[in-house]
């Protein structure tokens, strides 16, 4: 006997451990990558409401079937796709608010007219606005540039208007609007966070 026994394989040959790596990379790549797409569909939005819808509906639907039926995995599927929606609807504002906040050039103005188009519904706000100076160009904002009511005729505003022209002015907020702001991006953060939670979960999880 030469007293070499049966070859046995080197568990740590790098055979097993490639596959695991490649799962966890993908994994990661697209927990970062669903989460952007859904918080880019949801600003743009913000600029053209049907492309913006379209591509929301694309990347949930796109989440849907690599976490449900790629990974096999029903259950984050699910949580992913409910996830994404609500994603979207606080994801736009708080886009639109944190860009107007932090980019828009203020512009002194007057409200001219406030009207509710439809009240039956509950409050569908309008407010005309007349810029002071400059062009003196007049805007009718709706609630999603924040015309709740908070402004009434005569009184000076200072807007926000975007810089690149693309998004519609905001209005200033309320005293009674409270801390509004704050709460929509902290339900965008935690959004976030668990729709990559519910993707990364998906993708290490996955079934062959």
């Amino acid at each position: 006997m030469s007293g070499i026994g049966p070859m046995v394989a080197d568990p740590l040959d790098g055979k097993g451990v490639r596959p695991a790596r490649a799962t966890a990379l993908t994994s990661v790549l697209w927990a970062l990558a669903l989460p952007a797409a859904l918080l880019l569909s949801a600003a743009v939005t913000q600029w053209s409401t049907w492309l913006g819808v379209v591509l929301v509906m694309a990347t949930v639907a796109c989440a849907g079937c690599l976490v449900g039926f790629a990974w096999k995995r029903a259950g984050a599927a699910t949580l992913v796709c409910f996830g994404g929606f609500a994603l979207t609807l606080f994801a736009g504002p708080a886009v639109y608010d944190g860009y107007m906040r932090t980019v828009g050039e203020p512009v002194d103005a007057v409200v001219t007219r406030v009207v509710d188009r439809d009240a039956r519904r509950g409050p569908d706000m309008f407010c005309t606005v007349r810029e002071l100076g400059g062009e003196r160009r007049t805007y009718e904002v709706s609630q999603r540039e924040n015309c709740w009511g908070q402004a009434r005729p005569g009184d000076r505003v200072v807007l926000r208007e975007d810089p690149l022209g693309l998004l519609e002015p905001r209005l200033p907020d309320g005293p009674d609007q409270g801390n509004t702001p704050e709460i929509t991006l902290a339900s965008t953060a935690g959004l976030t966070l668990l729709v990559t939670a519910g993707v990364l979960y998906g993708g290490l999880r996955r079934r062959p």
